[in-house]
């Protein structure tokens, strides 16, 4: 699979990631695919964000380890307003502790860095497209 075929122009993906050269290289992959992308280098920011309650988010990309708010508190936070909207949980640590905790917070994915591209644009693929209907429509 390959970005060009994926068309994101209607969806808006949200990045909770301090490593620059991590943002950069989501940037990179999802430039082409038309997507809205809204990039928070802390925890504290996506909150203040999400507070507000004003914009659609579709998929939210959480690094585990961000300052301020760690990445397992701010999808608790995100969970008390979003319940069905996408988390994937990215960490360099593969431990199964931070797993369950990521879990228990709401992810729908806890995957481990480096990602490679196919993975990205498969979990694009599965959550913005793949049953839609039961996706959005289950719980």
């Amino acid at each position: 699979m390959k970005v060009n075929s994926l068309n994101l122009g209607d969806k808006k993906i949200v990045i909770v990631e301090d490593d620059l050269p991590s943002v950069r290289y989501y940037e990179t992959l999802l430039r082409n695919s038309g997507a809205s992308i809204k990039v928070f280098r802390n925890g504290k920011e996506f909150v203040d964000y999400i507070s507000t309650g004003n914009d659609r988010i579709d998929l939210v990309f959480m690094d585990f380890l961000v300052p301020l708010v760690n990445g397992i508190e701010c999808t608790r936070i995100f969970r008390r307003r979003e319940k069905k909207v996408p988390v994937i949980m990215v960490t360099g640590y593969a431990s199964e502790q931070s797993r369950k905790e990521a879990f228990l917070a709401g992810c729908n994915e806890y995957i481990l860095k480096p990602i490679l591209p196919e993975k990205i644009f498969s979990l694009l693929e599965k959550y913005l497209f793949e049953s839609v209907s039961s996706h959005y429509l289950a719980g």
